[in-house]
Formats: structure tokens, C-alpha cells, sequence
């Protein structure tokens, strides 16, 4: 294990360094993508419901691996072959992002809609007494107090998406998995190698999860 960190130590936190910047990206889109289809929820628009609805459905019903094969080479195929006119090609860097956004992102829609379910409907009603218009009284009354009981839950999915970070390793990224399995093909120290990533993880994820518990606590206090 000595010589894994001592060699190999640099390499490992470079992609362990890969995967908080993916993670991180990806969490960035999926809260986006969460709050536009959150939004539509809650709506009093049975259209927008059903749209919602279906989006998490249908992504939170495809596995993340298939969805990951999906975005990297056939939303490529789509254009290029089927559209036409087209010669694109995504990196696994910004297929990663877009599978981490549309996977997270469907689990954000329905931690913004509970959010937002849990403000008493009384502060809607009170701001649009007042004269705001539905997207103000939304923005400015409802929008801010729902955030607040939503940020621990934020963190705890940053936890769950930097873990499923490592099912991308099967597009070629360099996160911390696929950098581990070249490491362990170079030494032939299986037990070591994913001894010393497994201690990774769980140093980054314990220091997320205490964070998340400190967050919730504060705001337990602060109401």
C-alpha cells in the first residue's frame, strides 16, 4: 500500500481531483435541470405536471450505465447519422456532465417540488394578496424559504452523484475508478489499489456527510 501512494499517490489525487470537477459540473446542470422541472410540478397546469412527471419517470427509470452509452454515442449518432449535417462528437468529459445532470437532475425535480410543497400555501396566497404576480410571489416568497430546508438534501445527492461517477469510467473518463484499474493493471496489487481508492471516497464523502449534518443543524437552530 506504501509503494500504491508513494507512486501512484499524485496520479490517484489528479483523478480523484477529475472527479470532484465532474461531480461538481454535473451537480451544477442537474440543480438547472431540477428547478425547471421542480417548477413544473407544481404548477397548476396539468400539462406542466405531466411533463415533469414524465422526465423523471423516464430518467429516473433507465440505469445510469445505459444512459451513460446513450449520451456518448447515440445522441452523436443521432445527429450525425439520422438528422444529417452534422459531425459532432462528445468528450467524455461533457458526456459524463450531461448523464450526471440528467440523472441527478431528475431526483433534484422531485427535492425542489417537495421543497416547495412543504411552504405553507398561506405564503403564496399572503404574496399574491399584495399584488405579486404568480413568478414573483414564487421567486421572492416561496423559492427562498424551500431552498433553505432543501440544502441538506443538496448535499447528501452531491454525496450520491460523486459516487456514481464511477460508473462513467465505462466512457474511457479518468475519473478515480478508471485511473485505479490502470494502476492496478501496472502492479498487479489489486487488494492495495482499491484499498487506497476506497479510503479516498470515504475521506471526501465523510467530510460531505459531516457537512451535511453541520448544515442541518444550523438551520434547525436558525428557524
Amino acid at each position: 500500500m506504501i509503494k500504491i501512494i508513494t507512486v501512484y499517490g499524485p496520479m490517484l489525487c489528479g483523478a480523484l481531483g477529475r472527479t470532484l470537477l465532474l461531480a461538481l459540473l454535473g451537480l451544477f446542470f442537474a440543480c438547472i435541470i431540477g428547478l425547471f422541472f421542480g417548477i413544473l410540478g407544481v404548477l397548476k397546469n396539468r400539462a406542466c405536471n405531466v411533463i415533469s412527471q414524465i422526465f423523471v419517470d423516464v430518467i429516473r427509470g433507465v440505469p445510469m450505465i445505459v444512459l451513460a452509452f446513450f449520451v456518448y454515442f447515440g445522441i452523436p449518432y443521432l445527429f450525425n447519422t439520422m438528422v444529417g449535417g452534422f459531425n459532432i462528437s462528445l468528450s467524455a468529459l461533457q458526456a459524463g456532465t450531461i448523464c450526471l445532470a440528467l440523472n441527478c437532475g431528475a431526483y433534484m425535480a422531485e427535492i425542489v417540488r417537495a421543497g416547495i410543497q412543504s411552504v405553507d400555501p398561506g405564503q403564496m396566497e399572503a404574496a399574491r394578496s399584495l399584488g405579486l404576480t404568480y413568478g414573483m410571489a414564487m421567486r421572492k416568497v416561496v423559492l427562498p424559504q424551500a431552498i433553505r430546508t432543501m440544502i441538506p438534501t443538496f448535499i447528501n445527492q452531491f454525496i450520491i452523484t460523486l459516487k456514481d461517477t464511477s460508473i462513467l469510467s465505462v466512457i474511457g473518463f479518468p475519473e478515480l475508478v478508471n485511473t485505479a484499474k490502470n494502476v492496478q493493471a501496472n502492479t498487479f496489487m489489486s487488494f492495495q489499489t482499491w484499498a487506497v481508492v476506497g479510503i479516498m471516497y470515504l475521506i471526501v464523502i465523510t467530510i460531505l456527510s459531516r457537512s451535511a449534518k453541520m448544515v442541518e443543524r444550523r438551520l434547525s437552530i436558525g428557524r
